[in-house]
Parts: structure tokens; sequence; C-alpha cells
């Protein structure tokens, strides 16, 4: 699949198949994530993989009640590993772990729509519930829990913003 094809093509995906994925395509995904770009190369984020349904559904709880969260055979929680970053940039590296996290976050949802897979990126959730539940250290910030599974939609593309209203040159 081209480049241009994934990124027009993806996206979120919140109906899925009970049909389970197999670890290794997992892995895969979880590879692609990893050669996302990343400040300094610290690689400043981590993953916990989730599949357990009573898990799923407590994390659905956490998420606000997002249905695809429980439904889906297969949850990545994308966590921003603060420490990491601010060994080298001091406070600075708050920004630059949730960067590395939402960089892999992007990698991940392509490589999955170029697997055959649906995803989605939920963002809204309560983080502290989120860590009680999985149990991470306190450096570890949760920046998406993405819903992963066979999808069974196909929603149409969305209303783009123009060139115009979003970009301004500066070129002389």
């Amino acid at each position: 699949m081209k480049l241009m094809d994934a990124l027009e093509g993806r996206r979120s995906v919140r109906r899925y198949d009970r049909r389970p994925v197999p670890e290794s395509l997992v892995i895969e995904l979880l590879r692609s994530a990893e050669s996302a770009p990343s400040a300094g190369n610290l690689r400043a984020r981590k993953y916990i993989v989730v599949g357990r349904p009573d898990l799923r559904k407590a994390l659905a709880l956490a998420a606000y009640g997002q249905e695809q969260v429980e439904e889906a055979p297969i949850l990545i929680v994308i966590l921003a590993d603060f420490d990491r970053s601010r060994t080298r940039y001091g406070d600075r590296g708050y920004l630059y772990a949730i960067l590395d996290a939402s960089s892999a976050i992007t990698c991940l949802l392509l490589a999955a729509f170029d697997a055959g897979l649906g995803a989605c990126w939920n963002g809204a959730f309560d983080d502290q519930m989120v860590k009680d539940l999985l149990g991470y250290s306190e450096d570890l910030v949760p920046v998406g829990i993405i819903s992963l599974g066979w999808p069974l939609e196909s929603p149409p593309a969305p209303p783009r913003r123009s060139m115009e209203e979003l970009v301004r040159w500066e070129m002389e």
C-alpha cells in the first residue's frame, strides 16, 4: 500500500468483529509504532496490551463508556514516559514524551490500516482510573487507548479544512 493511500484511507473504526487479533500481528504493530520519530531518540513511551474482557470492560468505564473500548478484541494503551525524557530535556521533556507517544500512535494506526485492521485512538478517559486498573508507575501518563480489531464498518471520510484556512505562508 502506498503511504498516501493509508493516510487518506485510514478512519476511526468503532465497531469490530469478535475474531481475535493474532499476537504476531500485534507485535508487528508495536514494531511499527516504535519506528516513529522520537526526541533525542529516547523513545519515551511504553505500551500495555490488553485482551482480557474484564479489563477491557473496566477501561471502557474509565473511558466514559466508549463502547469500542470494551468491544474491541485488543486494546493498546500508550504511555508517555516523562522521567525518561526529563533526564535529557528537563521540564520540556514533558512535552517531548507526549509527542513521542503521539507519534507512535500515528504509526500504529497506519500500520493497523495497512494490515486490514480497524482502530480508534481513544483520548477521552480518566487518567487516574486507567492508572489504578493497569498499575503503572507515576512517571508514566496515558496518551491514548487504542481499540483494535477486524472492522465491521467503513466510516466515510470526514470533512477536511482547506489549505487556505490552515496554512499561512511567510516565504519572502
